[in-house]
Order: structure tokens, then sequence, then C-alpha cells
């Protein structure tokens, strides 16, 4: 299988690479053991978004599953790569990048190494910038497994099962997409995004004490919400406070806001999500424009 130029190079340590010669090692802990964090960043007219944000967290992850950071793996020197990437692979208006960082290979569950590599892949996305979607969501609980509330819940670990499963059960119930719960029953997520309703012109979404993730997004649009004079409370939601909203829509840093149309016998509107993609492409573009 031939590949084509957009899959054909990665970052590696810093190096750009032929991904056919990259020399991946079948020893590498995150295909072993899951042991490894990943970022997934939008790229609006060819220049990635928000990546001082996601380095953030990045880093922040990495704390917390006590890996060390290494000297070159800065904020500055990343968005260095990720333009020389997506230059190489001819990506010039919309796309994506995933910033995938894995601890050293050694060890079995106890590691020998605290240092990590890190990889950066980037593909074409046929959205430059970002739309909402014509036909709402349909959404509905996935009741097999919930989510512990842990340390690293806030984080993209590479370890995404409960993700996958979700998505599958989505998938076979004829859904869109399918909303987690934590293990006290409280609604945290849906199976890539975060959650927001809006009720009375009011933004509720679930607390990153309940065990969400702490999206990108979901920070972008809290800071745009507020910026705009809106109230924006965090805390937990039940089925019981979807039933009673106005509005429902999901947040990720590649799509942006899609609204919910569908929560069971539930209807939705999407002015909200309107107003804020406005506010959202506009920062968008003011961020690759400076």
């Amino acid at each position: 299988m031939s590949l084509s130029k957009t899959d054909q190079y990665i970052i590696l340590n810093g190096d750009l690479l032929d991904m056919t010669r990259s020399g991946l090692s079948p020893q590498n802990r995150a295909f072993l053991f899951g042991d490894g964090l990943f970022e997934s960043i939008k790229v609006v007219n060819g220049k990635p978004v928000f990546v001082d944000i996601h380095f953030s967290r990045l880093k922040e992850g990495m704390e917390v599953l006590q890996m060390d950071m290494p000297e070159s793996l800065t904020s500055d020197n990343l968005r260095k790569e990720m333009m020389q990437l997506l230059q190489q692979c001819d990506i010039y208006e919309g796309g994506r990048l995933r910033v995938t960082v894995y601890r050293n290979a050694g060890g079995f569950y106890l590691p020998t190494d605290t240092g990590v590599s890190y990889v950066i892949a980037a593909s074409k996305h046929p959205i430059n910038g970002y739309e909402l979607n014509t036909e709402g969501l349909v959404v509905d609980l996935y009741p097999d497994i919930k989510k512990q509330i842990t340390a690293y819940a806030p984080f993209k670990t590479v370890n995404a099962m409960q993700y996958i499963l979700a998505s599958i059960y989505a998938r076979k119930q004829k859904l869109h997409d399918a909303l987690l719960v934590n293990e006290n029953n409280h609604i945290i997520e849906s199976t890539n995004s975060n959650l927001f309703i809006v009720s009375n012109g009011v933004l509720y979404t679930p607390a990153l004490s309940d065990g969400c993730v702490g999206g990108t997004m979901r920070m972008q649009i809290i800071n745009l919400a507020l910026e705009n004079s809106l109230k924006v409370y965090e805390c937990s939601l039940t089925p019981q406070n979807l039933l009673a909203a106005d509005e429902v829509f999901l947040t990720n840093a590649i799509q942006g806001i899609r609204w919910v149309s569908a929560y069971r016998m539930k209807r939705y509107f999407h002015k909200m999500s309107n107003f804020l993609l406005e506010k959202l492409n506009e920062r968008a573009r003011a961020e690759v424009a400076s």
C-alpha cells in the first residue's frame, strides 16, 4: 500500500522522517501499555491554532503521569516543527495534527525510564475553519461502563478503550454519539467531545472534578461566553438537566461546536451554538493572522 504525501512524513523527536523509515520500536510503551498522552490540534489556513493551550495541557498531563519533559520540547519548538511538517505534507488550508508523547521503552508495568519520545503526524481536513453541522446530532447515554474519576481523567491518554466501546455502542444504536457517565451517574462528556447545555441563556458544563476531559475547546468556549457577558457554570449534570435544557452542544478541538438535536424524546434548538461558533472562528482567524 503506497502512502500519500500527507501520510508519508512524521516528526519524531524533532526530526522530519519518512514514515516508512521511522523505525518505531515494537517495544514502544504506548503500544504495549497505553503509556502515553496525545493532543489533537486544528489547522486553519495551513497553521496550527491554540498551540499554547494544547502544550500547557500536555505538560500538565506529563507531570501527572510522571514523565520527564525534554528540554527541546517547548511550545515554540513544537509550533516550528508542526509548521515544518505541514509544509512538507502540502497542507496549506484545513488540517489536523496529532502530537503523541510516550514513555521510552524499558520495563513492564514498572518503567525503567521516565524520559519520553514524541511523534507529530499531520493530515488534511476538508473544513478550513469551523462549521456548524447542518443536521443535529442524536445522542443517548452509554450504559455499559462508567468512567472513573482519577487524577489523569482530564487528559487524553492513548488508552482510549472506553471511548472506543462507547463509539461502537453508538453506531449499533444508530446514534451520532454516546454520552458517558461517571461513577456517580453524572453525565460528563461524549465519546470525543465535551458537553454543554443551555437553559434560559445560561451555559452549564460538567466540572473537571466529575472526571471529564479538560478539553482545550471547552476552555475556549467558556472564555468566549464570559467575554460576551454570558453566564457559565461548571457543575454536575444529570439526565434531568438534559431533558430541561433548551440547547445541547458538543465541543472538541477539531470540529469546534456540534449541536445536538435530540436526546431520547427531547428536541433542541441551536441559537447559542451559532453565536459561539461565529466568535470561535473570529478567534481562530486572529490566531493564524498573528
